[in-house]
């Protein structure tokens, strides 16, 4: 008797568990040298999540946001500064399609999430101003990009207060929390120092936690 087809319903948990299972096994390469194995494993994760996306028929904006994150972590899987400002870009491009994303579930300006959230919106605006003190002077020749990237990022995170959906928002602070914590290890501390080494594994697990709460919110 043939095997009976996979039920179309097992494909996008099946999708998502399988880019747990890789994101886990980046853990142990995190902190290692770049490598072919280890570029595979930090872009599988959110590649499997946009497929899962895709196979459900989530938005398309979400498919987008994921392939374009996965985009950046391949980049950032690689040194130079080359590999570091294409993985800028994409993340940047991720951040900018999830905030229309999140507008056209919730408010329809991003300075709504001053009404709806106002000491959130608050702290973000707050967080967002001090990287001119504690890390704009530190980045060097990059400074500018990463100016706009925090604008971005900041952007992102009011346009997920705006939704009031919890689960959404949750996972929007903690992909911001990944980029802060990446920022001060790649501007800010010795890099090997044991605070570079914990702030690899935090960036990693504070990401991928990030945008599978995201995934998780969103999800048909």
């Amino acid at each position: 008797m043939p095997d009976a087809p996979l039920a179309p319903g097992l494909i996008a948990p099946g999708l998502i568990a399988l880019g747990l299972l890789a994101a886990l096994a980046y853990l142990a390469l995190a902190n290692r040298a770049p490598s072919p194995l280890r570029s595979v494993l930090k872009t599988a994760p959110l590649l499997l999540f946009a497929a899962a996306m895709y196979a459900s028929r989530a938005p398309a904006l979400l498919v987008a946001a994921l392939l374009l994150s996965a985009l950046g972590d391949g980049a950032l899987s690689r040194e130079g500064r080359a590999a570091f400002l294409y993985g800028l870009a994409a993340f940047a491009l991720a951040h900018l399609v999830y905030v229309l994303l999140f507008l056209g579930l919730g408010a329809t300006a991003l300075w709504e999430a001053f009404a709806i959230a106002p000491l959130a919106a608050l702290v973000m605006l707050a967080l967002a101003f001090s990287t001119e003190l504690w890390l704009a002077p530190h980045a060097g020749g990059l400074r500018w990009p990463v100016r706009l990237y925090v604008a971005l990022i900041t952007a992102m995170g009011w346009a997920a207060l705006s939704t009031g959906n919890g689960l959404l928002i949750a996972g929007a602070v903690l992909f911001i929390l990944s980029d802060f914590i990446l920022a001060l290890r790649m501007f800010r501390l010795a890099p090997a120092s044991t605070l570079a080494l914990w702030a690899g594994w935090g960036v990693w697990l504070s990401y991928i936690a990030g945008q599978l709460l995201i995934v998780l919110a969103l999800a048909p």
